[in-house]
């Protein structure tokens, strides 16, 4: 290493100005560092943050339609021919109860009476109404306009394929034998909530959905098309902070035109 040195000073004057020429570039070296920290936590915070998203693993149910009673008890429905056959041949238990409106399109139904450590569960009658009323607006009650219909229940066993006599029972259409327990006159109401335990959105009758949900929205027959009320859901929810796809919501309404309040 070759050191210069000024001839004219002394060796303890050189040995000076050296010393003052380090501690200039170690300012600038710690400068230059503070610096380059500084620019990295910038960096840092303009960095989009990524956020990782568990996904939420679906239950069998959410492929039907669905809702939870005010008493908590499960109703599925089927939304067309195919499911209506699944609901009563593979999913409906002999302990359930099966529910039907008295409309065309109704879906088939049933209340799920036992719980998830399978304990048989007696519903209410407000379950049971509740059950009745989401099988009436999930038919073209809605799409009519119409304020109310009749609905029934019976147990699995009523359920059957076996036709009268020359006739015959295509996919989704069954007979119903025996007695039967009516809901005159159910009303047709629907309203849409997040469901905090299921962490999903959730919509039937109105009176289970505020009993069961947050964010909840009741839904009217209306004149905004069900496209157009399903963006304006989705744009609603996420102002309330909860973000879902359109067709997650598109999935959940029942058909017709709608008024959102």
């Amino acid at each position: 290493m070759e050191i210069e040195l000024q001839l004219d000073k002394t060796i303890d004057a050189n040995a000076t100005l050296y010393f003052e020429k380090s501690k200039k570039a170690r300012k600038k070296i710690l400068g230059i560092k503070k610096a380059v920290i500084a620019q990295n936590k910038k960096r840092e915070k303009d960095k989009p943050i990524i956020k990782k998203v568990s996904v939420r693993k679906q239950k069998w149910f959410e492929k039907y339609r669905w809702f939870f009673t005010s008493d908590g008890f499960l109703v599925v429905g089927g939304k067309n021919a195919v499911q209506n056959e699944e609901i009563v041949k593979k999913r409906m238990k002999k302990e359930d109860l099966y529910f039907h409106a008295e409309v065309y399109g109704a879906p088939h139904c049933f209340l799920q009476v036992k719980d998830d450590k399978g304990r048989i569960k007696v519903p209410s009658e407000q379950s049971k109404k509740e059950a009745a009323e989401f099988a009436v607006t999930f038919s073209k009650a809605f799409e009519q306009k119409l304020s109310q219909a009749d609905a029934y229940n019976v147990k699995p066993e009523q359920v059957s394929k076996k036709a009268p006599s020359g006739q015959s029972m295509g996919t989704g259409a069954f007979m119903i034998y025996g007695e039967r327990n009516w809901f005159k006159n159910s009303a047709v109401n629907c309203a849409i909530g997040y469901n905090q335990k299921e962490k999903i959105l959730m919509s039937g009758p109105i009176t289970a959905i505020r009993k069961k949900c947050i964010r909840v929205f009741e839904l009217k027959q209306g004149n905004t098309e069900k496209n157009k009320a399903a963006k304006e859901l989705q744009k609603r929810f996420k102002d309330k902070g909860l973000v879902f796809t359109n067709s997650e919501i598109l999935s959940l309404l029942p058909n017709g035109s709608f008024d959102i309040v």
